[in-house]
């Protein structure tokens, strides 16, 4: 596969188009349709609506919200007809009774189960507090289905480079001897880093073909 070098972002890009279509809170009210899937899935307040709300280049897609928790439902935003960004329940830290917390942490799993359309799963840690042991056991149950996954650690920006990079390290190589295959990398909504490597994983996911940018913003190597 040819390998590219990027800028900060794109210019342009087919995951600003995305829109919102529905919420759901039961597997049988999941939209039918025949095309692709990307799920993001993370710990309540790891940064996860801000991060789709980044890729896409929109400020209100996802909701943002400093009480972790806030996202209860599945959420569907439509890229085109054939192409779908989910934004699943967060796990962890919310303060609501354990019935309903239970409640969300089985819709999510029953989602990641099920759901065919499923092209790969994009996994939010805060880079402070990544592979809690709520994110291990997310790793460990989805990491037999075979589906692709990719780690965003985000809130770079919360840390030095030279620390964030140490910290990225280590994620590799507890990853390549643990789930080899699993991607990983620093990204931060707040200064805007990491862009060009997720939406390259997104777009191989999601069957897009990577934006042609003008002004040298990419070549390939």
């Amino acid at each position: 596969m040819p390998q590219f070098k990027f800028c900060a972002t794109y210019v342009m890009s087919a995951l600003q188009d995305a829109f919102f279509v529905t919420s759901v809170k039961s597997l049988q009210q999941l939209p039918a349709h025949v095309g692709v899937e990307v799920a993001f899935a993370g710990r309540s307040n790891a940064g996860k609506s801000s991060a789709i709300n980044t890729l896409t280049r929109q400020r209100r897609l996802a909701y943002v919200s400093k009480t972790p928790g806030r996202t209860q439902l599945i959420n569907f935003f439509q890229i085109d007809e054939r192409r779908f960004l989910i934004d699943l329940p967060g796990y962890g830290y919310a303060e609501v009774p354990l019935a309903l917390k239970k409640e969300w942490q089985q819709l999510l799993v029953s989602y990641l189960a099920a759901r065919t359309q499923l092209n790969g799963l994009v996994v939010i840690m805060d880079i402070r507090q990544a592979f809690s042991p709520l994110d291990m056991q997310l790793l460990e149950w989805f990491y037999p289905s075979g589906k692709p996954m990719h780690i965003l650690l985000t809130k770079a920006d919360k840390l030095s480079r030279g620390a964030s990079l140490t910290v990225l390290g280590k994620a590799q190589n507890f990853l390549q001897t643990n789930f080899p295959g699993v991607s990983v990398q620093l990204f931060s909504s707040l200064k805007k880093q990491g862009i060009a490597e997720a939406e390259t994983v997104l777009y191989r996911w999601l069957n897009l073909t990577l934006p042609q940018a003008d002004s040298g913003r990419s070549s390939r190597k």
